[in-house]
């Protein structure tokens, strides 16, 4: 239950009412604490047509619903400031049908539905840089550390900021370490359930950006921010429970591969749909730089039990622990409400079709593998935005995850960015041709 009386005892004196448009940017308006009782029984209204990718100018009358259960006291903000997640709903009292967490609430509900309650971790890779100066077009990486090395005390101070300020708000970090790339560090989330863990990511960007603001640094979480060193990616561990009896739906101690007739249907649904979820999960021009192969991300699409280079990756079960299921596409630079609503649903179409899960392929591949006979061995993720997007049209199961609204907007933003991406004469370009053209 919020309590104004506790939150203004505590010095508390604004209120953020935060929510995310279609591309997944942190969106708010800001209230005194005054107010919020009223917000909390009424809603607050906002021009959502003022918003990029949210709600067309015939719908722009939209309210925001605070969700009580996320109310926190944000620990980067310098005055006592609270937070509040928001639904986003029609004037006549109905969901928006563009409201990214919806589109998540509802492929919950569908789980729930089927008997199943869907919880993820994940590990979120980022790049530190220094702030650029004036004039300075070439970023520069904060250290140039390796995998799991001690670096430099600046990027440490701002992980740690991060994860305290992710632990003040009740989500539980299990470990930050540097990663393989200069400046690259990795903050590990533990299991929760899925839109929590969604609202846990958002948080955790928000304050990563805040920390490093503050010491002069800029944190990327651009999938490809450097040629030739390995790439950002978001690799979220999936868990399905049975609702009824709460045992892990995905273990089968009996089968070659410990996975149930559910967690193989599972993993080829989430395989048969993977080149559209593509553009849901790494949905920038640059997420496809990092989804060529090598570097431990994955280019075709298979399932492995050790290999880091496939799509899926289903490692041992281990006494204690759920069956994991991780998906290595995805990138930090995706929305996470749409992201984990395709990566459920798209799930559940295999359970519901009764997929069959083909063998695991764990030796690496090249972009193009071929069978002596000349036959390709594997299906290859789209190499480009603009394939991944083609893919989505093409994909029911996809689109009925993000709902029309969403998927109509999605696309089109995703349309544009591949038309400006395509009009844009690079330096590449200009130092390969200019002279010999």
């Amino acid at each position: 239950m919020v309590s104004v009386d506790r939150l203004e005892a505590e010095g508390v004196g604004s209120v953020q009412l935060q929510f995310t448009d279609v591309p997944g940017a942190v969106k708010s308006v800001t209230i005194p604490v005054g107010r919020l009782a009223a917000v909390l029984e009424e809603g607050l209204w906002f021009d959502g047509s003022s918003v990029e990718g949210l709600a067309r100018v015939a719908e722009s009358d939209l309210y925001l619903r605070p969700d009580p259960s996320t109310l926190a006291i944000l620990p980067w903000e310098r005055r006592p400031t609270a937070r509040l997640i928001c639904d986003l709903y029609q004037p006549d009292g109905t969901p928006f049908t563009a409201d990214p967490r919806r589109a998540l609430r509802s492929a919950l509900d569908d789980a729930r539905d089927l008997g199943f309650v869907y919880r993820v971790a994940c590990e979120l890779e980022f790049s530190i840089f220094h702030a650029p100066a004036d004039g300075e077009r070439a970023l520069r990486p904060i250290d140039s550390g390796g995998y799991f090395e001690v670096t430099e005390d600046r990027a440490e101070e701002v992980c740690r900021a991060a994860t305290g300020a992710l632990a003040a708000l009740g989500f539980a970090v299990e470990m930050t370490h540097h990663e393989v790339a200069p400046g690259q560090h990795e903050i590990d989330l533990a299991v929760a359930g899925a839109l929590e863990l969604a609202d846990a990511l958002v948080a955790l960007k928000t304050a990563l950006r805040v920390y490093g603001r503050r010491d002069g640094l800029l944190v990327s979480f651009m999938p490809k921010p450097i040629e030739n060193k390995s790439g950002s990616g978001l690799h979220i561990q999936q868990v399905l429970v049975e609702r009824a009896s709460g045992r892990d739906a995905f273990f089968d101690p009996d089968h070659a591969y410990q996975l149930s007739a559910a967690g193989r249907r599972f993993v080829a649904g989430q395989l048969a749909h993977a080149r559209a979820m593509c553009a849901v999960v790494a949905p920038l021009v640059n997420s496809y730089k990092r989804l060529m192969g090598g570097n431990e991300a994955p280019a075709h699409i298979t399932w492995a039990r050790t290999s880091r280079g496939a799509l899926i990756r289903v490692p041992n079960a281990t006494a204690g622990h759920p069956t994991l299921v991780e998906l290595r596409a995805p990138d930090p630079s995706c929305n996470p409400y749409l992201a984990l609503a395709v990566m459920l649903r798209t799930g559940l179409d295999g359970v519901a079709s009764e997929l069959e899960l083909p063998e695991p392929i764990e030796e690496p591949l090249v972009r193009e593998p071929r069978h002596a006979e000349g036959e390709p061995i594997a299906d290859v993720l789209p190499g480009t935005l603009a394939e991944a997007c083609e893919a989505l049209a093409w994909d029911p199961v996809v689109r009925d995850a993000l709902g029309q609204p969403i998927y109509e907007r999605f696309l089109a933003a995703k349309e544009r960015e591949w038309a400006e991406h395509s009009a844009h004469v690079s330096e590449w370009e200009l130092r390969r041709y200019l002279e010999g053209a």
